[in-house]
Order: C-alpha cells, then structure tokens, then sequence
C-alpha cells in the first residue's frame, strides 16, 4: 500500500470513528427513561390494559412478552402516542405525556413492515423525518451519512428501498428511526417478517446497537428467545395485566406463575394443593410440599402460600435426571421422584427430547439431555424409568 493509499485509509477510518462517536454521544444524552402509572386502557366495555405500573430505566432494552391479544401493543402503542389513555399516566423521563401528541413525544417507532415509501430512495427514507422537525439541510446530510454508515449500507443510499432486501429495509428502517436522536425508540414486533437465520442475525445487529449508544429500547415480541437474547428487562403480560417482570435470568430460572412457565415453554408443570410450608434458610425462600394427586408430595422452593390452598410445582426438562429403574442411588432426602415410560425419542440437534408418560396418571412429561449425554445411554422407547430432581431445581408457582 502506498503512503497516499495509507493516508487516505486513515483519514476516512478516522472520519467514520469520529461520526460514530457524535452519534453515540447524542443518542445517549437523548434517552430516557419510560414510567407507567396505573395505566388503563378500555374499549367501550372491554378492559384491553388495566392498572399497569412499569418502571423501565433509561438506557436499557426491555420486552413486552406474550401471547395475541394480552395488551402489549396496546401498552406500546399509548407510550408512543398512537392511542390514548383511559386513566393514568404516561411520563417519558420526568415529563408527563398524557396529552402530548406523538410527534412531540421525541420518541420513534419502527413499526412490524418497516413502512418504508417505495417510491424514495433510501437516503430520502431516512431524510424524511428530519425534513419533517425542519432541521438545516447541511445537519441534515450529516446525520443521514452518519447513519448510513452505522447500518453498513452507505452504498445504497440512492437505491430505491423497495429494491433492498428484508434484512436490508430492516436496516434502513432502524436508520430512519434512529436518525431523529429520540428519546425512546420503539419496535412493533420488528423481526416477525425475516425468516429464522436473518432473524437472529438481525437480532444481534439490535442489540449491539442499543449497547453501543446506551439507548431506550422498548420491543413488543411473541417470541421467549428473542426477548431473553436482546433485553435487560423482560415484561410478561396476560389478559392486560403484568404477570412477571424480571431479568431474562430470572425469569428462565425462577417463573413466578403457572402462565408464565408454560408460555416460556416445555417446563414440567404439576398441579396440586399445598400441604406444607417450612422457612429454607439456605435460599431465603419457603420449602413447600405439594400433593399432586395420583403421584405423591412433591417438594419445592418459593413464597409461602396458604396451607390447603391450590397450586402448582415446575420443573424445567433439562434439570431432570433419568436413570433405569431399580439401578438408582439412594434417593436423598426431599428428592422428587415418578417412574415414567418413554413415550418418543427426538434427537434435535445439541439437545435430545425425550416424550415420557408418567405410569400412575398418564401425565405426559418431557426431559431434556445433552446427545452427547444421551447416546451413552441405552434406553429406548417403551422402556420404563426413574425421573428425579432435587427441590432446589423445583419452583412453586401459588398461582
């Protein structure tokens, strides 16, 4: 490489350096924090949202997580402005916006279709909402070309977006949204369109973003894994209410209700009445015995919950341990424990699921193992075996 070539490298490395550090200084000077208070929302008679209360911190990447129908848009929806209140508030950082029209919000949305205009290129796409706050023509460019480069698609700035790719208009899209430096920066289900290896790759690409400028991100998914990848703060909603928030971590490891362990998925839920409640000192939880009926107590750690009263255990299908009955170790003490028999044997991949039905009820169970794991066993299907797993590894769930 010559000393002009090398030069040249330098200069525009350094330029695209500096510009990336005026965008991160001014997307995190803008981002803010989200509060919810007692927010309801109603459709005539029906109840959409009722009394939510949400502290999202400024900075970080939160999901709203659930099924069709449970509010998350909703709730989305009235932070952006896009649908009005019932009664609460709504305050972006210490400002209340109850009645604040969207566009005056400093906040974008990056809506399910990109809602990208065919008809423009990609440089007017993301110009546009700059046009729109009036700002000088010369700033203008300077944040489109900051931007462009941010997304790594500075090549196509004149293409029309509607010859751009999906991963590419989702790109442009975040560009678009970015570009005006807001305060919140809202995603409608943004990865639903891409098929699966986009969708993780742009997934990644979403969260280096918000990690890189500190933003606010606030994302509404159907989708466990994708919320557990990308956010700080995980909101599992039902039937317009808040069921649990909590760290991807947390909420993997320790469901607070049954709705919310088997919307996560495969986790082994039995149903029964409480019959024991003693302190654990060791967890700073409570150890509660459950009767399941046809099978036996079942032992677990949690919050206390009245003795009598209705509930349920879940155990996730990789804590279990399988082994054949009658070559088991000596039980340990509270250890939970069913004899099963092998239903189907699926090998995915990493992981082999094992379809087992418990013998007493006929309660279907799954177990997880390593392949590695499992092609040392010799068990097949048909086969009857021993299941357990330590109370440690056991959640209850009071509701």
């Amino acid at each position: 490489m010559t000393t002009d070539a090398r030069k040249k490298l330098n200069g525009a490395t350094s330029a695209t350096h500096a510009a990336t550090g005026n965008i991160q200084n001014a997307l995190a000077d803008a981002a803010a924090g989200v509060s919810l208070r007692q927010v309801t929302k109603k459709y005539g008679p029906v109840t959409a949202v009722e009394s939510v209360t949400l502290d999202i911190p400024a900075g970080s990447y939160c999901c709203l997580l659930g099924p069709s129908g449970c509010g998350k848009t909703t709730v989305l929806r009235m932070i952006a402005g896009h649908e009005e209140i019932s009664s609460g508030d709504v305050l972006i950082g210490d400002r209340r916006v109850n009645d604040i029209p969207a566009a005056q919000r400093n906040t974008s949305m990056m809506f399910q279709s990109y809602a990208l205009f065919p008809h423009m290129t990609v440089w007017q796409n993301i110009e546009f909402g700059l046009e729109m706050k009036n700002i000088p023509e010369a700033e203008r460019k300077s944040r489109v070309g900051e931007m462009l480069e941010l997304v790594g698609l500075s090549h196509l700035a004149n293409r029309k977006s509607s010859q751009l790719s999906g991963g590419q208009q989702q790109r442009i899209a975040l560009a678009r949204a970015l570009v005006t430096r807001p305060q919140v920066l809202m995603l409608d289900e943004p990865l639903s369109a891409l098929d699966e290896n986009l969708r993780v790759q742009m997934r990644t690409e979403l969260r280096r973003i918000q990690k890189q400028f500190g933003m606010t991100f606030v994302q509404v998914t159907h989708h466990t894994e994708e919320a557990f990848s990308l956010s700080d703060m995980v909101v599992v909603m039902s039937n317009g209410r808040l069921d649990q928030v909590a760290t991807p971590s947390e909420m993997f490891r320790t469901p607070s209700s049954q709705f919310v362990a088997k919307f996560m998925g495969d986790n082994n839920i039995f149903q029964g009445k409480v019959r024991h409640c003693v302190p654990d000192p060791t967890s700073g939880l409570d150890l509660v015995e459950l009767e399941v009926e046809g099978i036996g107590s079942f032992y677990s750690r949690g919050q206390a919950a009245p003795i009598g009263s209705t509930a349920a255990c879940s155990v996730r299908p990789d804590l279990m341990q399988i082994a054949a009955v009658g070559n088991t170790s000596q039980p340990t003490h509270r250890a939970n424990h069913i004899t099963a028999r092998i239903v189907s044997i699926e090998m995915t991949g990493y992981v082999t699921r094992i379809v087992l039905m418990e013998e007493k009820t006929g309660k279907d169970i799954l177990c997880k193992v390593r392949t590695t794991d499992w092609e040392v066993e010799s068990f097949s299907e048909g086969q009857v075996v021993s299941l357990r797993w330590s109370e440690g590894n056991c959640v209850f769930l009071p509701y």
